[in-house]
């Protein structure tokens, strides 16, 4: 049986109709009441989704002042989240996306047992240019840290670009992006906006998911958190993200 907080998170996702918060369900600081129901709101996504990986969120000082929040979180990435190559990228299905541009890691070894800097490094199989379309059941996007938590922290859709590059080829802290919407620049940001280092948020996640009994493993997805600001999804537009050293990834989204 569901908590009061899931179903109402599921109901909204369901009807594709935002809900009030569920802070006053959960507490607005409640950390592992917020994770409990993000545990109940997966469990019923993966009767019919398969789990590909995590994203960190709330990573970058501009997207924690938009939304008002202090500090990390994580979700579960699903199969049906994946619109790479799918053009146009419908909106339909989404209540109120915007979009950020990350690094997305490859994973080639699991990261369990005791998480230091060296497993990390090592289990990164490649990195890839990536966009994460974030949603939020929650109207208005209202949120504290325990809203967006349970929300599977805020999770939409995301795309994956071409390119690939190994960590001594680039490095992440280094990157530079610049995101724009039909050619015109909207966001710029680094690789040390995101925790100060990506492979930061990747270490972070690496902890916090294992501590939650759900390890990252290899052939999993990791999308780091944003690199700067996030902008509203406009129908009928292009969003391009450039990262130096991995190249470029787009979407364009349908008109409606």
């Amino acid at each position: 049986m569901t908590s009061p907080a899931a179903r109402r998170l599921l109901e909204a996702a369901r009807s594709a109709s935002p809900c009030a918060p569920v802070r006053d369900l959960i507490g607005a600081d409640d950390i592992a009441a917020a994770y409990a129901v993000q545990q109940e709101v997966v469990a019923v996504r993966r009767r019919s989704a398969r789990v590909v990986g995590h994203k960190v969120g709330l990573t970058s000082a501009a997207v924690q002042r938009q939304l008002g929040v202090d500090r990390p979180d994580f979700g579960v990435l699903f199969d049906d989240m994946d619109v790479t190559g799918v053009d146009p990228v419908p909106v339909g299905g989404l209540l109120q996306p915007r979009i950020e541009a990350e690094v997305a890691f490859l994973l080639g070894a699991d990261l369990g047992g005791e998480i230091a800097l060296e497993g990390v490094l090592a289990a990164v199989d490649a990195m890839a240019p990536a966009l994460e379309i974030v949603d939020s059941r929650i109207a208005g996007w209202d949120i504290t840290i325990a809203d967006t938590i349970a929300d599977n922290a805020s999770s939409g859709l995301f795309v994956l670009g071409a390119g690939r590059a190994r960590l001594d080829e680039v490095r992440p802290a280094d990157i530079e992006m610049e995101l724009s919407v039909d050619g015109r620049m909207v966001a710029k940001g680094s690789g040390a906006a995101c925790l100060g280092d990506p492979l930061a948020a990747l270490a972070w996640l690496a902890g916090a998911a294992l501590e939650l009994g759900d390890p990252l493993r290899a052939g999993q997805l990791v999308l780091s958190g944003a690199l700067g600001p996030m902008v509203p999804v406009v129908p009928g537009t292009t969003v391009t993200a450039t990262l130096t050293g991995l190249g470029t990834v787009s979407a364009r989204f349908a008109d409606c």
